[in-house]
């Protein structure tokens, strides 16, 4: 049963996932506008020869913005632990601070992908360890006078254990089409005694699905039908509304949209950021 700690609302934060799909110079210029946009962090998803490793393409996004970076999200079973670790620690390092870890057991299907890189197929049972074991390095890596913010992706029982105990923030891994009560009743199970952050994943804007959010295949009237936390209203107002309301009644605080919808959702950002 969850356990929440505090009643003070925290303020709202934004982050954009913004991966490299146009010509460098488009992408700059894309993140610059974010950077006057009210947005907090720039995001790299994990898909292995989709896009730019993740890597090396938040430490460019550092370098052009005073932005915070982070992932969204490594998947664990595509890499060591310890090696998820030292980039984690290095881009920490390298950006004084400003990177984010996010970190999951991987998508659905992932198991396909894994044979074609080559790579080891974890047992689902074993992919929570593999989390903690890159976050517990990280922190040894970090030693005690840095702190690298964790977020983990958490969709089974000992993801979220790992989560209760270790995330700084915790996004919640859900079908798109689960009910807002559904939902609820996922929150209300989430061991949150420590207060972490919780964020939200919303890859469905008004008619729009963002890329490297959610398939190209969802279906937005079945998404809207379902009260589903994973749409917001393109309206700026009415998802200006809409966003507040899931702060009051979940306690989602950091929302994570796609490139695609971060311009017109910018007067939205703007109002609400550390609101």
């Amino acid at each position: 049963m969850t356990v929440m700690a505090s009643l003070e609302p925290r303020p709202l934060r934004f982050g954009v996932v913004a991966p490299i799909t146009t010509d460098l110079a488009t992408w700059r210029d894309h993140l610059l506008g974010l950077a006057d946009s009210g947005y907090s962090t720039i995001l790299m998803p994990d898909v292995p020869q989709w896009h730019p490793a993740p890597g090396p393409a938040l430490a460019v996004a550092a370098t052009l913005t005073d932005l915070r970076v982070g992932t969204w999200v490594y998947a664990s079973p595509v890499r060591p632990p310890w090696s998820t670790a030292w980039e984690a620690h290095s881009l920490s390092v390298l950006t004084n601070g400003r990177f984010e870890m996010g970190i999951g057991t991987g998508r659905p299907g992932i198991a396909d992908q894994l044979r074609d890189l080559g790579l080891p197929v974890a047992p689902v049972s074993e992919r929570a360890g593999q989390v903690r074991e890159a976050v517990m390095a990280l922190r040894e890596l970090d030693g005690p006078d840095l702190h690298t913010p964790v977020v983990m992706a958490v969709g089974g029982p000992k993801a979220q254990a790992v989560a209760a105990e270790l995330a700084d923030t915790v996004t919640f891994v859900m079908p798109q089409t689960e009910t807002r009560t559904e939902t609820a009743q996922r929150i209300q199970q989430f061991d949150n005694r420590r207060d972490v952050e919780l964020a939200l994943h919303v890859p469905v804007i008004g008619d729009s699905v963002a890329p490297f959010m959610a398939g190209p295949d969802t279906d937005t009237a079945a998404v809207r039908a379902a009260d589903s936390l994973a749409f917001l209203p393109a309206d700026p107002p009415a998802a200006a509304e809409e966003i507040r309301r899931r702060r009051e009644e979940h306690g989602f605080s950091y929302f994570v949209f796609g490139a695609d919808v971060a311009g017109p959702l910018a007067p939205v950002v703007a109002e609400l950021a550390g609101r």
